[in-house]
């Protein structure tokens, strides 16, 4: 028997895991990269409203404006906030990565000519496009998860390290896709250099996620001297 994630589109948003994890091991594209990138950024703000919910004021030190609690559990309720609501559109962004990728494997199998040329070239900066926006939300994460790291409950340390993980990954996924869609344009007979031209906005965003990346290093860096030695000679 079939059932609708057989005979239909899966969505990253509405689909069950089981549906959705089936449907990413098909050779078919639809999930793909994008998505994944879009549900490793909805698991790392899933994680990080949950260990903002089990932080309290006693667990944030304060700072030199010398906080009160007040303003503390308003730092912690925004922060919640911000990540469920951000866990929320992550796979909205998932979805349309994936209508821009479908768009994009449509437009490399027309006929050769121009109209394919054009298609391509569009088909291109719209998904560049949508994996720029996922991967502007996972950078404006870094913040909260940088904050949970030094005033979050202690006990949660290890979630806020795979929160950490999964945010890496859907900036990896969303500077990768940039980066590549920018450069199919080349096929339909653009150059690099056209291209920075007339996107210069979409390929300014590659260096900002590098710089991204390597925050989030040194942010794991920094917690791991929290865990138990690896090294036996320790």
């Amino acid at each position: 028997m079939t059932g609708p994630s057989d005979t239909e589109d899966v969505s990253t948003e509405h689909s069950s895991v089981s549906a959705w994890m089936r449907a990413l091991g098909t050779a078919t594209g639809n999930p793909g990269g994008g998505a994944a990138s879009g549900l490793m950024l909805a698991i790392a703000a899933g994680l990080t409203a949950m260990v903002a919910g089990y932080t309290r004021t006693t667990h944030a030190t304060e700072d030199a404006s010398g906080r009160d609690s007040a303003e503390t559990e308003a730092t912690i309720a925004a922060l919640r906030a911000r990540a469920e609501a951000r866990s929320e559109l992550a796979l909205r962004l998932a979805d349309e990565d994936a209508h821009a990728s479908r768009a994009f494997g449509s437009a490399f199998r027309l006929p050769a000519g121009v109209g394919r040329d054009e298609a391509i070239r569009v088909a291109s900066i719209e998904a560049a496009a949508a994996s720029a926006r996922l991967g502007e939300h996972a950078v404006d994460a870094i913040d909260d998860l940088a904050w949970l790291t030094e005033h979050g409950n202690p006990a949660l340390i290890a979630d806020v390290a795979v929160a950490i993980g999964a945010l890496r990954a859907a900036i990896t996924g969303a500077r990768t896709n940039v980066s590549f869609d920018l450069g199919s344009v080349r096929s339909a007979h653009g150059s690099l250099e056209e291209i920075r031209a007339d996107e210069p906005r979409l390929w300014e965003l590659v260096p900002v996620f590098d710089r991204a990346l390597e925050r989030i290093d040194r942010l794991a860096a920094s917690i791991d001297p929290e865990a138990a030695p690896t090294d036996a000679a320790s």
